[in-house]
């Protein structure tokens, strides 16, 4: 099956285009990076905007878009893909515009990091293997790929060593661990360099090992 992606001549137009976006942190003219962060079914923007208090960094640029009725796609992520369109499809097309966006404001691919939790790290994650470059960085908290089955076929191309975290609870009770490993396996043909971590019985949480670690990943972009 071939998947979608976004194609700049010719550019999706869905419900998350209409979306507002909300932003904290360092403002364009003076960011060093950037972070993209996604927030999960039935939240808001503005809550995985208050994570961004966690890593204090300065010297970053914090957006994070709103979806359409809190969710970025209806039907679970293990569904098939077609299920959940036209909604997947925009929630790419949003992630590509926020990039060029903060690209067209100074800030490379290389220094922007894709953050989602739940929901939106599945589509963080979903993003960045359909479309494979360096990134800053792919951070997935309690997600995977989106589709009914995952085969790395589907998934061409080369993150050029982005470093990658799938991080996930062994108890979750919204997904099966297997999802994990193969979407964990997946950044791993993509030459991502990949950090995964299985938390024993945590839940559908983030951690403080994750924040951590992403506080890591910044200073190691700013400096």
């Amino acid at each position: 099956m071939s998947l979608f992606r976004i194609n700049s001549n010719n550019p999706v137009s869905g419900p998350h285009q209409r979306q507002s976006v909300a932003e904290s942190g360092a403002p364009a003219t003076r960011a060093k990076a950037a972070m993209i962060m996604l927030h999960g079914r039935g939240a808001s923007a503005k809550g995985i905007l208050s994570l961004s208090d966690e890593f204090a960094q300065p010297d970053v640029r914090y957006l994070a878009p709103q979806a359409d009725s809190h969710t970025w796609y209806p039907y679970p992520f293990t569904d098939p893909v077609e299920k959940n369109e036209p909604w997947l499809n925009s929630s790419l097309q949003q992630v590509s515009d926020l990039i060029a966006q903060l690209n067209s404001e100074g800030i490379s691919t290389e220094r922007i990091i894709l953050l989602g939790f739940s929901q939106g790290a599945c589509l963080a994650q979903e993003f960045a293997a359909r479309h494979p470059q360096r990134f800053g960085g792919v951070i997935g908290l309690s997600g995977g790929l989106i589709g009914e089955s995952v085969n790395p076929e589907n998934y061409p191309g080369s993150l050029e060593n982005t470093p990658v975290l799938i991080g996930a609870g062994d108890n979750d009770p919204w997904f099966d661990m297997d999802r994990i490993h193969q979407s964990a396996d997946v950044f791993s043909k993509l030459e991502g360099a990949v950090t995964k971590q299985i938390y024993p019985g945590k839940g559908h949480v983030i951690v403080e090992d994750e924040v951590k670690f992403v506080r890591k990943l910044i200073s190691s972009i700013l400096h």
